[in-house]
């Protein structure tokens, strides 16, 4: 069984953001990126496969060779060898496009891809893979079941859970759930030292059409100042809730 992991290179949520060129592009000076938190639990599950059946992990992401020590912590977590796609993640359908060339000519029986990605929160990309190459896709996926050329999984839905019963090949949509977050991998030196020895592939991008552009980024609006209530004030609590909160 093969399988390939489609990794975003995201922000990590504790850095401060920024932007430049008048609030144009963000501004990564500072900045620490991490494994997207939805392609990890993905990834761990990949590594579980790989333990209790034998099959092999690629982990492949789109994006310059900053992106490196991603995929190579990804290598470190237990992933087989890595791909990167050398350029620009400008927009998702973009990203799709690039992903859905490599995942075509790898002969992978499963695509694992976090539902949405961090930092822009899109939740585009793995369903637009599977359009393009038509395969079976399950989003919001909480649970993978495979045995031989058949799996089974469970996804979230509105007000509860549904099991699918579906052929390999297939696309998933990752989330937390797939695994748990203390089921996550922390890469040990072993598993560090034997990263730098594993492949990290780097092709060219095909030609594809950019169809978004980032216009401008605008940060929430800082939070107002607290206005404290004396507790048997009542009247007042309620002119605040009803004039300035406008909550009632």
């Amino acid at each position: 069984m093969k399988i390939v992991v489609c990794i975003s290179h995201v922000p990590d949520t504790t850095s401060k953001i920024n932007f430049t060129n008048d609030d144009s592009q963000f501004d990564t000076n500072g900045v620490q990126f991490v494994i997207n938190p939805n392609d990890e639990f993905g990834l761990t599950r990949a590594i579980w496969f790989q333990e209790q059946q034998g099959a092999t992990v690629t982990v492949v992401n789109v994006g310059g060779a900053e992106t490196e020590p991603t995929l190579r912590k990804a290598l470190a977590i237990g992933a087989n060898d890595a791909i990167r796609v050398n350029a620009n993640p400008t927009d998702s359908f973009f990203v799709a496009k690039q992903l859905a060339e490599v995942i075509k000519n790898g002969g992978y029986d499963i695509v694992i891809a976090g539902k949405e990605s961090l930092d822009y929160n899109g939740g585009m990309v793995p369903g637009m893979i599977a359009g393009i190459l038509g395969l079976n896709f399950i989003n919001s996926c909480t649970n993978l079941v495979v045995d031989g050329t058949n799996a089974k999984a469970i996804r979230e839905i509105d007000g509860g859970k549904e099991t699918l019963s579906t052929s390999l090949p297939i696309i998933i949509g990752a989330q937390k759930g797939l695994v748990e977050e203390k089921d996550l991998r922390i890469p040990n030196m072993r598993g560090i030292m034997t990263a730098r020895t594993k492949t990290l592939t780097v092709v060219e991008p095909v030609d594809a059409s950019i169809n978004t552009k980032a216009v401008k980024f605008e940060k929430p609006a800082p939070k107002s100042a607290v206005k404290l209530i004396a507790a048997d004030n009542i009247d007042e609590l309620i002119n605040l809730l009803h004039n300035e909160a406008k909550v009632i």
